[in-house]
Parts: structure tokens; C-alpha cells; sequence
């Protein structure tokens, strides 16, 4: 069995093993990692062998942390990320290339249409209706995103939002809100099946899945990090954030809203910004939490859309795509039923 992990912002990890009488036998660990001393590629060896099959990812890391010498140097790797490739060797994972990838940017749509999009497209991929995709968004409205377990009244100002004309709507993942000025805001969609992040924990698979935004926007200059839980940063601030939902049929939505330009006092003005949340960002201004990448890179925002097509395509082997009419009509009818609803938007008030 073979098993490969590629650490985000690390190296790769390459697993090869068999089993035997349920345990794991002939075990060994490759990549382009860095580890000191030499001798402690054996030892790691000789901890995961004879675990067994069963083991989880973080009981094979404390292995490999214990097996390993005093004052061993791992560089590019972590004994948990020795465990993620286990476990997907077990499983027999697939990687990025192992699937037929879409890059879908078309014409705007409202917000809520947006939203729509990401359910029908997400249970599509789940069902082997669609190939896995990358979506980037185009809307012509502004709007405010909530997250599904967000109160509206604790994260929203309505007659901020009014009056600056943001609409107000609720997203199938979780996380927080986000405020999405048109032609500010970059955000995108990546619709794939779970079986792309399978061996991965709840946290690992954010990191996995934006690799390849963080390589474009270091592309463009910006010194870009993943901090975890679903935070995309620099070090002059936050850029954006991602949020995940999982559909019961093996569907894996995963999206991203990157800040292109703002207004940090509108942003004041229109979301319910407290000091307990800004308190463990050290800042005491929501306008400093967000640096934007218009301010980081001097390009037109299409120039950055541009950039992360490029990047994805050039790295997965993808193809342009477009959204079907029959999947457009299902999320119309998605709208109606759920995203345009005082139900849906008032399900936690």
C-alpha cells in the first residue's frame, strides 16, 4: 500500500507498507523532508511497524514522537503528518491528479443564487453527477454572509446593512461573516468528494484544501500562511477565511472569502464586531484585522482571479467549465424554497 501527504507549507510525505494478520509490516517512510539525525528515519520505521490497522492518525504521531531520539530535528514534517499518510495509504486515498478537475468562473449572480450554487454543486460532485470543481464567484450585489450557526441579530446591524446597501443572507457551513462589497471581495467554491481528504483530521483538510490558493498568492508577491483553524493571513494582516461542509452523500464543499478592497468604517457600521472577538487578535480596530490583497499586490482584482486559475490548472491538470442550465434551475428553485426564506435566514435569530 502506498500513501502520500503533502504537509501545507511543508514537505511531501510518502508512505509505503504492508499488512499482515491486521498490523501493519514492512513499513517505511520517504519524502523530500528534512530529518537529523539519519538514524532516526529508522526509528520511525520501527514504531509505525506492527500498529495496527486500526490505529488512528494521532496515536501513530504519539508513536512516532516517542520512537524518536532526544533532540531529533524534523524539518518539513511533523509525526502527525507521518500519521494522515498512513492512514490514507490504509484507505487507499487518491490525491489532486487522481481526479478530472473543472475551473467554473461565469456571470455574476445574486448572493443567494451564489449560496444555492455551492449546495447543488456540492451534492452534484457527492453524487458523481459532476466532476470535482473550482468555482470562482461573480455577484452583482453586496451582501453580508452569516455563517449556519451565526445569530443574525448578534452579527448583523440591519440599518447598517440597509443603508449601505449589503443584503443579508445564510450560508449552508459554518464560520463567520463576511462581508462581501461587489467587486471587492475574491471568493471561491471547490466542490470535491470526501474521499480527496479522507485520512485527514476536521483541521488538516482546510490547510490541504488551500494549498494552492496560498502558492498563488505567493505568486503575486504576498507572503501568504495558513492559520489554523480556517484563517488565510500575511504578516501586515488577515486576508480571508474558509469554511467547510460535509453532505451526508460524500459531497465536501470548501470555500474562501479573500478581501480585495474595503472600508473598514462601513465595515464597522454593517456587522456587529465586538470587543471580545477582536480581543484575541491583539488589534482594537476590525478595519486593522484585514489587509486586502489590492493592497498587497497593486493588481486589478481580475488580475488576481486570473492568477488563481492559472494556478490551480497549472497544478491539477483542470479544464474550463461552466454551470449547467439544469443545475442554474435546481438552484433557483433552491433559492425559493430555502436561501430567499425568513425561515432559513431566521433559523438561529
Amino acid at each position: 500500500m502506498h500513501g502520500e501527504y503533502k504537509v501545507p507549507g511543508g514537505k511531501l510525505v510518502v508512505v509505503d507498507l504492508e499488512v499482515r494478520d491486521g498490523r501493519i509490516a514492512d513499513f517505511h517512510l520517504a519524502g523530500d523532508f528534512f530529518l537529523e539525525p539519519d538514524d532516526a528515519l529508522a526509528d520511525i520505521d520501527a514504531a509505525v511497524a506492527g500498529l495496527p490497522v486500526e490505529t488512528d492518525a494521532s496515536a501513530i504521531a504519539a508513536a512516532v514522537r516517542a520512537a524518536l531520539p532526544a533532540g531529533a530535528q524534523l524539518l518539513g514534517f511533523t509525526p502527525e503528518s507521518v500519521g494522515t499518510a498512513v492512514r490514507r495509504a490504509l484507505i487507499t486515498a487518491p490525491g489532486w491528479k487522481d481526479f478530472t478537475w473543472e475551473v467554473v468562473h461565469d456571470a455574476p449572480v445574486s448572493a443567494r443564487m451564489n449560496l444555492a450554487l455551492d449546495e447543488v454543486l456540492t451534492t452534484r460532485v457527492g453524487d458523481g453527477r459532476r466532476n470535482p470543481t473550482l468555482r470562482l464567484w461573480e455577484w452583482n450585489e453586496s451582501a453580508v454572509v452569516i455563517g449556519s450557526f451565526q445569530s443574525y441579530r448578534n452579527e448583523v446591524d440591519p440599518e447598517g446593512a440597509a443603508r449601505h446597501g449589503f443584503d443579508v443572507v445564510r450560508r449552508i457551513s459554518g464560520g463567520g461573516a463576511m462581508m462581501m462589497a461587489a467587486n471587492s471581495i475574491v471568493t471561491y467554491s471547490l466542490y470535491v468528494p470526501a474521499s480527496l481528504v479522507a485520512g485527514m483530521t476536521f483541521a488538516d483538510s482546510y490547510a490541504f484544501l488551500d494549498e494552492w490558493v496560498l502558492q498563488a498568492l505567493r505568486s503575486l508577491g504576498v507572503d501568504a500562511t495558513y492559520q489554523p483553524l480556517n484563517d488565510i493571513a500575511s504578516p501586515t494582516g488577515k486576508i480571508g477565511g474558509a469554511a467547510q461542509k460535509r453532505l451526508a452523500n460524500g459531497g465536501v464543499l470548501h470555500h474562501a472569502t479573500l478581501s480585495y478592497d474595503m472600508d473598514g468604517q462601513v465595515m464597522t457600521e454593517v456587522l456587529r464586531i465586538g470587543r471580545e472577538k477582536l480581543s484575541d487578535k491583539g488589534t482594537v480596530s476590525a478595519a486593522k484585522r484585514v489587509d486586502p490583497l489590492r493592497s498587497q499586490t497593486g493588481l486589478p482584482r481580475e488580475a488576481v482571479i486570473e492568477r488563481f486559475i492559472d494556478t490551480f490548472t497549472n497544478l491539477y491538470g483542470a479544464v474550463p467549465g461552466h454551470i449547467t442550465e439544469e443545475e442554474y434551475a435546481e438552484a433557483e428553485a433552491l433559492v425559493a424554497s430555502k436561501f430567499a426564506t425568513d425561515a432559513w435566514l431566521q433559523r438561529v435569530p
